[in-house]
């Protein structure tokens, strides 16, 4: 079985990934999304893979590669539907509501008046998110009408529709950290904590990681947000409200553990492959379409 790993750029992740598919013996190409292309009516050349990784930093590239190779009968880790309801903040937010997940309240509004009534309905502070983003990005806390007004103001002249689709999340209180828990197939692996004196606890934006301990509480709604997704390889944030306890902040579909694999000492790597490898190995037996590669192309 070969396993293709779809990248933007071989950062520390995709380094570690290689070195786990190379231990383990596995033969895998790298294929970089600013080159691949796809003949939506000829599979054929793609049918090489058993699986295929999906590592890409774009969010676009990642999903409607999936989406070609997923309409081919070729899986990915993870799924373009998974994708889709975890790139979005809310399908995400809709999906957990739907699986009686416990997250912050959430409002939604489509006009700069109607979102400013939904935030004073919630009371300040408040948290507005794009619906589309990663790493922070243009997340911004409204204390007051004024910040409010000021960040609605512009979003609505950012010109990109998906900046008047106005995601506003109740703000929560918490304890200068919040926890990344990263489940493969239904188990959560690993946890950290991501400590910072800004509200934005993010690693990329300086956040700290730590070792989180997994106890069976955090397993458990950790396993139901991954469930209620779609599942597969996910990293979820979580947060600690002191009345609610644990709430699911987001879920992301293309997981980064460069400073979380120190902190924890688990093999967040191998894990990955582990499963990925499942993936492939389920769909051969199944008998979909596979070609048979000779001894020389496999020792490729």
């Amino acid at each position: 079985m070969r396993i293709g790993v779809l990248l933007s750029r071989v950062r520390v992740e995709e380094k570690w990934l290689f070195e786990a598919l190379e231990k383990r013996g596995l033969v895998y190409d790298r294929l970089d999304d600013r080159e691949v292309k796809f003949d939506i009516a000829n599979p054929g050349p793609w049918r090489v893979y058993g699986v295929v990784l999906e590592r890409s930093i774009s969010f676009g590239r990642g999903l409607y590669a999936a989406r070609v190779l997923n309409s081919w009968g070729i899986p990915t880790v993870n799924s373009a539907q998974v994708a889709a309801t975890c790139g979005d903040k809310l399908a995400t937010s809709a999906a957990l509501q739907a699986a009686g997940v416990p997250q912050p309240n959430v409002r939604v509004a489509f006009t700069r008046g109607s979102a400013l009534e939904a935030i004073e309905e919630m009371g300040y502070p408040v948290v507005l998110k794009p619906v589309v983003g990663s790493w922070g990005r243009l997340v911004a806390r409204a204390n007051d009408r004024e910040a409010a007004e000021a960040i609605l103001e512009h979003r609505e002249v950012l010109g990109n529709y998906q900046q008047q689709i106005y995601y506003i999340q109740e703000y929560i209180n918490k304890p200068g950290r919040d926890i990344r828990a990263f489940v493969v197939g239904g188990e959560t692996i690993a946890a950290i904590y991501r400590s910072s004196p800004h509200w934005i606890t993010n690693t990329a934006r300086g956040g700290v990681a730590t070792n989180c301990p997994v106890t069976p509480e955090l397993n458990t709604i950790c396993v139901s947000a991954a469930r209620a997704l779609g599942g597969g390889v996910l990293a979820i944030d979580v947060l600690e409200d002191p009345d609610c306890g644990f709430l699911i902040n987001e879920v992301n579909h293309t997981i980064e553990f460069h400073s979380s694999m120190p902190a924890t000492g688990v093999d967040i790597p191998g894990r990955v492959i582990d499963y990925t490898a499942a993936i492939g190995r389920q769909k051969v037996e199944r008998g979909s379409p596979q070609p048979v590669l000779d001894a020389a192309e496999a020792a490729r």
